[in-house]
């Protein structure tokens, strides 16, 4: 089984925000796939399977709030005993652009506390992500307001985009190996 974690808080106060692009990409590719969300107390977060491409592919929403995402990955891999390797986990990045999309493989959490989270739970750095752009803020506003703010109306379209391009990313990503997909989408 193949699985996509996107990261965010839960809470209608987060729905749009900056820090929920994770969840926003999950939650389109439910729509693609018509996948159906639901909670799972044992996951600790909402929940769905899929057949694509032949195979299956578990989607998660943690509802830990950003701090503990990797209790919910953890509860995953461990339930279904499936592989950290088997998983892309998509989020918000402060340093790619917005409406960009950039796929690494490992690396450092770079100060994002979903990924210090899953790094903390996993064991390691090295595991398939899909970073959304958010840019840095401007004009010293603090980053938690800047995360925790909704993506301004001037920037809809470049957000519309750049989740269409983290879901043609990761439906490629299923048949292909993760270089690959980063060779074909990385900088879109």
């Amino acid at each position: 089984m193949r699985w996509i974690v996107g990261l965010g808080n839960p809470g209608p106060e987060y729905a749009a925000t900056r820090h929920n692009a994770g969840f926003m990409v999950v939650d389109e590719l439910a729509r693609r796939w018509d996948v159906r969300l639901e909670h799972q107390k044992k996951l600790k977060g909402m929940y769905g399977e899929a057949r694509v491409q032949g195979r299956k592919v578990a989607l998660l929403k943690p509802m830990t709030y950003m701090n503990l995402s990797g209790e919910s990955v953890r509860a995953l891999m461990d339930f279904y005993k499936i592989p950290l390797e088997d998983g892309i986990v998509v989020y918000d990045d402060l340093d790619t652009e917005t409406g960009k999309i950039r796929l690494r493989y490992q690396g450092s959490a770079g100060g994002h506390n979903g990924i210090k989270s899953i790094i903390a739970h996993t064991g390691t750095q090295v595991f398939n992500r899909v970073r959304m752009g958010i840019s840095r803020p401007v004009g010293g506003m603090k980053i938690v307001d800047y995360v925790l703010g909704a993506f301004p109306k001037s920037e809809q379209e470049a957000l519309r985009m750049m989740i269409a391009d983290a879901c043609d990313a990761i439906e490629y990503a299923l048949d292909h190996p993760f270089d690959e997909t980063m060779a074909k989408y990385n900088g879109k």
